[in-house]
């Protein structure tokens, strides 16, 4: 690219419970706050990049009119939890082009204040829906059961290797003083929790919060001139392979295929290079599949590759280390949460559950159900 682009501000807004911020607030603030952690303002900002469950178009637009931003880029791509990471991808590009400066990215959701998961709310049934709907599967949950099961009957995984990751992600957030959920858990305490859609347990499935976040993004040019040190973006892809569960050609292969081979090949990098790695756990079927088809195992070999706590603090692959969806918060669509995490593990910001001297960091969305991925390799400059 002719330009190399770099993440200079992350920020979170409240989290949890949030009422009566409204989503366009909870995205204000974490932008303010993003903006001045890099020592930039609203004015500053030339791109805005959003995405929202909770309207259904122009989500840019209404944002951008919010905030007083006149924006060159505008985008709106909605790929639901990967989103976030298909923008900084998209940001990059600009920047590389020269067609804009500042790209401010965004994210909000009242969700938990409106006590309703906002991606699995009902509607018009569209296209293959109509084939799924009138049989009533429990969405998004009953989606990624069909597919741990599956996982299951092909491979020989396990329910503890399902809670392997639960456990693990809870250690990580009982580091982190913003997690929703802190108590210690075990794998008994997960196979006794109540069974949401055989095969998945409560405490296999994501929280359901408020929140939201921002992530700045310029050239790498200006960010040495910034308040904090450049976080580069060095590889990114993104895909989507189906809609409807019924049609993922594969219960077992997602996206991560094509997007982290790719990703990893842009940044010139091998999966032993990384120190961190955040990826979407939206439930804990998602991180194995993840974890196979970005390559980090091979094929059914991810519940052993969890296994004994290897990715909670200690453990030699460092994952998801704020703790998580299951445990930091998960306000619909949590991909931002991700690139915050890894920036602030690279910037060595994380307290207590830092990595210890982590230069390179692997950032990967899910969205739908199972439908999209995007991946993105950032770099300690």
């Amino acid at each position: 690219m002719a330009r190399e682009a770099a993440i200079v501000g992350v920020a979170e807004s409240d989290l949890g419970v949030v009422a009566p911020k409204t989503v366009l607030q909870l995205q204000a603030q974490a932008a303010k706050a993003a903006l001045e952690e890099a020592g930039l303002s609203f004015r500053d900002v030339d791109a805005v990049f959003t995405a929202t469950s909770d309207w259904s178009w122009g989500p840019s637009m209404l944002l951008s009119e919010y905030l007083g931003v006149r924006p060159k880029i505008t985008d709106s791509t909605n790929i639901g939890g990967a989103s976030f990471e298909a923008h900084v991808g998209h940001a990059a590009s600009a920047i590389a082009l020269g067609r804009c400066e500042v790209a401010l990215i965004t994210y909000g959701s009242t969700q938990r204040s409106l006590a309703s998961r906002t991606l699995g709310r009902p509607g018009p049934a569209s296209y293959t829906e109509q084939f799924e709907r009138p049989y009533g599967p429990p969405l998004p949950v009953g989606a990624y059961a069909l597919a741990a099961r599956r996982h299951m009957y092909e491979f020989g995984t396990t329910s503890e290797h399902l809670a392997e990751v639960s456990v693990a992600t809870r250690k990580w957030a009982t580091l982190n003083p913003k997690a929703y959920k802190r108590e210690p858990i075990t794998i008994a305490d997960v196979l006794s929790s109540p069974m949401i859609s055989d095969p998945l347990h409560l405490l296999d499935c994501c929280l359901v919060t408020d929140g939201g976040g921002a992530v700045v993004v310029t050239s790498l040019e200006r960010a040495r001139d910034l308040r904090k040190p450049p976080i580069r973006v060095l590889g990114h892809a993104e895909t989507h392979t189906h809609m409807t569960i019924s049609n993922m050609p594969d219960l077992t292969r997602t996206g991560a295929a094509i997007t982290g081979p790719t990703s990893l090949a842009m940044a010139g990098v091998k999966h032993d290079d990384l120190d961190v790695v955040e990826i979407y756990d939206s439930f804990t079927i998602t991180v194995l599949l993840t974890l196979e088809n970005l390559g980090f195992c091979g094929r059914g070999e991810s519940g052993e590759f969890v296994s004994g706590q290897r990715t909670a603090p200690g453990g030699d692959f460092p994952m998801n280390t704020n703790g998580g969806g299951l445990s930091y918060c998960h306000p619909g669509m949590y991909g931002i949460f991700l690139l915050i995490e890894a920036v602030r593990q690279l910037r060595l910001e994380s307290g207590p559950r830092q990595v210890p001297d982590a230069r390179l960091a692997l950032v990967h969305g899910t969205g739908g159900v199972l439908s999209s991925a995007a991946t993105c390799v950032l770099g300690r400059d």
